[in-house]
């Protein structure tokens, strides 16, 4: 799990493609200060398992799934990528729930500043605009954001000084694809009521049932 509070801008320093996978070597700073092979370290918002690493580097491996639903095969050797360490138990969740888990992509189609914010929207396909409403959490690219408002098939959020100095936000434009992760609280609520209308099971609980054991 993770808070979507990026730790650091790492940058590509290698990628070797597979036939439908990938492995990246990323340098970094902070996140390696403690690092073992088998940590999460949450990369574009996705969570990757550390291979491999050196005093300046982690390598991960990217599989066939992780490819197809996310922004990583688009990286380039030299392109900044928002990292996060694993959250600790005794840690404060200064974001939100984070679980690494890409739900899809998403299209930058605008940025506007207003005084010290900077506007930016989302466009994205309705598969995830379900999941994502005003004043609820949406991490892009692995950063916790608040949602500020939605339209039919694009989101607003409004980036504050610190996220646009701290990670690669800003560093992207418009037509720039960015991974999307909604909150997941909508998607198991979805799941546990489509899940009870598709069983068809009804309850045992009847009165003849409350009769038999001498409640009536």
């Amino acid at each position: 799990m993770f808070t979507g509070l990026i730790e650091e801008v790492g940058t590509l320093e290698g990628a070797a493609s597979g036939e439908k996978s990938m492995k990246l070597t990323i340098r970094a700073k902070k996140v390696l200060e403690d690092v073992k092979a088998g940590d999460s370290i949450c990369t574009n918002g996705v969570c990757l398992t550390v291979a491999s690493f050196t005093k300046s580097t982690f390598t991960v491996d990217v599989m066939p799934e992780t490819m197809r639903k996310t922004n990583l095969g688009k990286l380039r050797q030299g392109s900044p990528v928002n990292l996060e360490r694993a959250l600790k138990v005794s840690d404060r969740l200064g974001g939100h729930i984070v679980s690494g888990h890409i739900d899809g992509t998403g299209t930058i189609t605008g940025y506007k500043d207003e005084d010290i914010a900077t506007w930016l929207t989302v466009e994205t396909n309705s598969d995830l605009i379900r999941y994502i409403i005003p004043k609820g959490s949406i991490a892009i690219d692995g950063t916790s954001l608040t949602v500020v408002d939605t339209s039919e098939n694009s989101f607003r959020v409004s980036l504050i000084p610190v996220t646009k100095e701290e990670t690669i936000l800003l560093m992207k434009k418009v037509g720039d694809q960015v991974n999307l992760e909604c909150d997941i609280v909508g998607k198991y609520i979805e799941r546990f009521m489509t899940f009870r209308d598709k069983s068809g099971d009804k309850s045992k609980i009847d009165m003849k049932f409350l009769a038999d054991n001498g409640f009536l």
